[in-house]
C-alpha cells in the first residue's frame, strides 16, 4: 500500500491506514513470552504486557477468546499465543488481539489437568459426601460414539448378564473440540428425560470411550463437562479409557469403572436378580393401580358434596354481595370520619395561623418590649445619677473652697498668678487675697522669708 510523499493526514486516517497495515501483513502470529500487568475488569476481557528480555509489547484478549483458557493464568506466566497484531487507534499503541493460549514449552496439558483438578477439589466437586450410591438398575444411557469400540463392548456386557434392562444411546463424540458441548449437553437432556418420565426414564448414566492418549481424552478432563457429572441428579459411572487413563471425569462422577465393560457388569444384574425385581415392579403396579382408583373416588366423593343447586349457589351469592355492601358502608363511614378529622384539624391549624391572632401576639410583644425599654432607661438614668452624685461628690471634696472654709486663704498677684512665696512679692505691690467669703485688696508693706522669721526667733 504505497503513500504519497505529498499526502497529508489527519492523526486519525494515519493511525487506521496503520492498522490496516498491521492487521493485513500480520493476519495470525504466534508469540511466545512472560504475561505481566495482567488485568481483568468486569467486563471478562484480558489486558496485559507480554515481554521477554529485549522488548514487550500490549496484548487484548476479550471474553469469548478467555472462556477458550484451560488453565489458571497469574503473573509470570510464561505463555504461547495465536494472535493477529493490530493497533488501539485512540491511543496509537501497537497491540496484539488473542485469539488463544497456552502454556510455552512442553506439558501443556498436563499443567492445565493439574490446576484444574486442584480447583476443582478444593470446591469440593470430588467431595464423598456428594457421591450417589449406584446400583444395577432396569434403564442405563450411554453417552458416548455410536461407533466406538466401547458401546460395542458394554452392549455385549449387557446382553450377557441382563438382556431386559433397557438401554438408551445419546451420541457424542468423544474426541475434538465439538465433544465438550456435546457430552454435557447429553448429560443435561439424560437427567430431563428422567425428570419428565420418572416410572420409566434413564435410571443411570454411563460417560465413556476407550483408550487415547491425554489429547484424545481431553474432553472428559473439561470443566463444563466435569460441573455437567457433579449437577446430575442421575448417578454417572465414568468409564473412560483403560484402568490406567484417569479423568478429571472419574474423580467427579459417582463411580469410576476402569473400562466401560467394567461400567456395565457395574450397572447390570443377572436374570434372579432382574426376575425378583419384576415381582417387585408387578406389586408395586399393582399397588400403585390400587391407590389410584381409591384416590379417584376419594376425588369423585368430594366433588359429589361440592356440588350445589342453583338455588344455593344464588343464595350464596346474595349473601356475599350483602357482606360486601357492608364492607362498603363501613368504608365508607371511616373515610368520612377521617375525612371530618383532617377538617378540624386543618380548621384548628387556620385559627391558630390567623393575621388577628398573630397581630395580637405581635402588640403583645411589642407591649412588653416597650414596658422592658422604659424599665431599662430609667435603670441607666438612675445608675447615671448616682454616679454623678459621686462624681461631684469628689469634686467638692477635692475644691479649695473647701480648703478656704476652714480658715485658710489664697493670696494671688494682680494678674491672678497665686502667690506661695514672700519672694515672689516686693513692698508696696498691691495683691488680693481670696477669703471663704469674698476678696481683699491688699498692700505689701514688707516680706518675710522662713528664714528670716526663723533667725528672728
Amino acid at each position: 500500500m504505497s503513500v504519497s510523499s505529498n499526502a497529508v493526514f489527519t492523526v486519525s486516517q494515519l493511525n487506521q491506514r496503520a492498522k490496516q497495515l498491521l492487521e493485513i501483513s500480520f493476519a495470525a502470529v504466534r508469540v511466545e513470552g512472560e504475561i505481566s500487568n495482567l488485568s481483568r475488569p468486569s467486563s471478562g476481557h484480558w489486558y496485559f504486557t507480554l515481554k521477554d528480555q529485549g522488548a514487550q509489547v500490549r496484548c487484548a484478549m476479550f471474553r469469548s477468546r478467555v472462556a477458550g483458557v484451560r488453565f489458571g493464568v497469574k503473573e509470570g506466566d510464561k505463555v504461547e499465543l495465536r494472535a493477529k497484531v493490530s493497533l488501539y487507534e485512540n491511543r496509537g499503541d501497537y497491540q496484539l488481539i488473542v485469539d488463544a493460549m497456552k502454556p510455552a514449552g512442553e506439558g501443556a496439558l498436563q499443567l492445565a489437568y493439574e490446576q484444574l483438578k486442584s480447583r476443582l477439589a478444593a470446591e469440593g466437586l470430588f467431595a464423598q459426601e456428594y457421591k450417589k450410591p449406584v446400583q444395577p438398575v432396569s434403564r442405563v444411557a450411554l453417552i458416548t460414539s455410536p461407533s466406538g469400540a466401547a458401546v460395542h463392548d458394554m452392549l455385549t456386557v449387557f446382553k450377557r448378564r441382563n438382556p431386559s434392562v433397557r438401554i438408551d444411546i445419546y451420541p457424542t463424540q468423544v474426541q475434538g473440540k465439538e465433544a465438550t458441548p456435546q457430552i454435557v449437553a447429553a448429560i443435561e437432556r439424560v437427567n430431563r428425560d428422567a425428570a419428565w418420565n420418572q416410572e420409566n426414564g434413564p435410571q443411570a448414566i454411563i460417560v465413556g470411550r476407550g483408550g487415547g492418549s491425554l489429547e484424545d481424552l481431553w474432553c472428559f478432563n473439561e470443566e463444563a463437562v466435569a460441573r455437567a457429572i457433579f449437577h446430575s441428579q442421575l448417578p454417572v459411572v465414568s468409564a473412560v479409557g483403560h484402568e490406567t487413563d484417569v479423568t478429571i471425569a472419574d474423580f467427579v462422577a459417582d463411580v469410576r469403572a476402569p473400562t466401560p465393560s467394567a461400567a456395565a457388569e457395574l450397572l447390570s444384574a443377572d436374570r434372579s436378580i432382574a426376575h425378583n425385581q419384576f415381582q417387585q415392579l408387578k406389586q408395586r403396579l399393582s399397588q400403585a393401580t390400587l391407590n389410584q382408583l381409591r384416590q379417584k373416588q376419594q376425588t369423585l366423593n368430594f366433588l359429589f358434596n361440592r356440588l350445589r343447586t342453583p338455588q344455593q349457589q344464588l343464595q350464596s351469592a346474595a349473601q356475599r354481595l350483602d357482606q360486601l355492601e357492608l364492607r362498603l358502608q363501613s368504608a365508607w363511614n371511616n373515610q368520612q370520619s377521617q375525612r371530618s378529622h383532617q377538617l378540624q384539624q386543618l380548621d384548628q391549624r387556620v385559627l391558630h395561623q390567623h393575621p388577628v391572632r398573630q397581630l395580637n401576639t405581635y402588640q403583645n410583644q411589642l407591649s412588653n418590649l416597650e414596658k422592658q425599654l422604659q424599665q431599662t432607661i430609667q435603670q441607666r438614668l438612675n445608675t447615671a445619677q448616682q454616679a454623678l452624685q459621686q462624681q461631684v461628690q469628689l469634686l467638692q471634696s477635692l475644691s479649695p473652697l473647701q480648703v478656704l472654709a476652714r480658715g485658710y486663704s489664697l493670696t494671688q498677684q494682680a494678674d491672678g498668678r497665686v502667690i506661695d512665696d514672700a519672694a515672689q512679692v516686693k513692698p508696696g505691690e498691691r495683691i488680693q487675697t481670696r477669703l471663704h467669703q469674698g476678696w481683699l485688696d491688699c498692700e505689701v508693706i514688707e516680706s518675710h522669708s522662713d528664714s528670716e522669721l526663723a533667725n528672728k526667733d
